[in-house]
């Protein structure tokens, strides 16, 4: 296992004035043995920055360090790393042991420790039962195992993951989740984890890197990037429904956005904000009423047996005034409080 550092990385296709530049200096340390999960939409740079790790992109600017080695110019092989792929990357031809033995072959391990380290790592993920038949004969979420146990025999250093659950369906995209998590607490092995999924960021993640055009918006805890986020963006992109960010709710300053998240708004009997509700979405265990504030969208989330207000008639909402937040409309930066 290793700590990772990120001291000024840029990265940046072609070169001279006509260089276009991607990845827009990124500073971050990663503890040993951390879940780093790098979060943003698509085009956001998040897979780029994975990549500079992996030793598959090149880095222009800035010093990565691998434990205590800076590993800018080190071929993949030399990193100590272990990548899972979106697409599992796995030979049709092969085995899934042979597949999972591959790479340690390659490497001329001794037979007997190849099959010991298959054999572990088959039992973590539970797939001893398995191990003889070929990745057409599985599941897709058997395959990702298959992909990650061939990852965890080479007990690398740190383990990348691009995007891994994308190809699975919701319900299998849940339970590999599980599986990540408990792999992750059984081995401890610093991990790099790529997803536009905010919802897989927030349940996988120790700590994230929230990614908005090639820029790192913010670095922390789930709990820190939800609760005081650094930006309107982390406040939109983090979040399902997102944080309410308005402009001209009442009491608001000229040169301010104001951020309440919908659970945070509260339906009263005639105080507060008057909002005329436009359409309401039952999900379940709770209400999502859609409606306008002095022209601007909002949204408020009640309990599904509260009451359930029709189209174009008016509630009233209060603010809980300890979850307001305060950004720059200017920048779109948080403004401490």
């Amino acid at each position: 296992m290793a700590s990772l550092s990120f001291r000024n990385i840029i990265k940046r296709y072609g070169h001279g004035p006509k260089a276009n530049q991607v990845i827009h200096g990124v500073n971050a340390e990663v503890k040993d043995g951390e879940f780093i999960v790098i979060v943003g939409p698509s085009g956001c740079g998040k897979s780029t920055l994975l990549r500079m790790v992996a030793g598959l992109e090149e880095i222009s600017g800035g010093e990565l360090r691998i434990g205590d080695r800076v590993v800018n110019d080190l071929e993949p092989a030399r990193r100590d790393i272990a990548m899972v792929f979106q697409n599992y990357a796995l030979y049709p031809h092969m085995t899934n042991f042979e597949n999972m033995a591959y790479g340690l072959k390659i490497a001329k391990v001794p037979k007997d420790e190849i099959k010991a380290r298959v054999d572990k790592a088959a039992k973590i993920l539970e797939l001893g039962h398995l191990l003889e038949r070929k990745p057409r004969e599985l599941s897709g979420g058997q395959r990702q195992r298959v992909a990650m146990g061939r990852a965890i025999v080479r007990q690398p250093q740190v383990f990348l993951f691009d995007e891994p659950l994308s190809n699975l369906d919701a319900k299998l995209r849940a339970q590999t989740r599980l599986e990540i998590q408990k792999l992750h607490r059984e081995l401890g092995i610093t991990s790099l984890f790529v997803t536009h999924d905010q919802v897989e960021a927030m349940t996988l993640a120790q700590r994230m890197i929230v990614m908005n055009a090639g820029n790192m918006e913010q670095f922390g805890t789930p709990e820190e990037v939800y609760h005081t986020p650094a930006s309107t963006f982390v406040a939109s992109f983090i979040g399902s429904p997102p944080m309410n960010l308005l402009k001209n709710a009442p009491g608001v300053q000229a040169g301010t956005i104001l951020g309440i998240r919908p659970e945070h708004l509260d339906v009263t009997t005639g105080d507060g904000w008057a909002v005329t509700v436009e359409t309401v979405e039952l999900l379940g265990a709770e209400r999502l009423i859609y409606g306008r504030l002095n022209g601007e969208s909002i949204i408020v989330r009640v309990e599904e047996g509260a009451y359930a207000p029709a189209p174009d008639t008016v509630i009233h909402v209060q603010p809980r005034a300890d979850r307001l937040h305060a950004f720059d409309a200017s920048n779109g930066k948080r403004i401490a409080a």
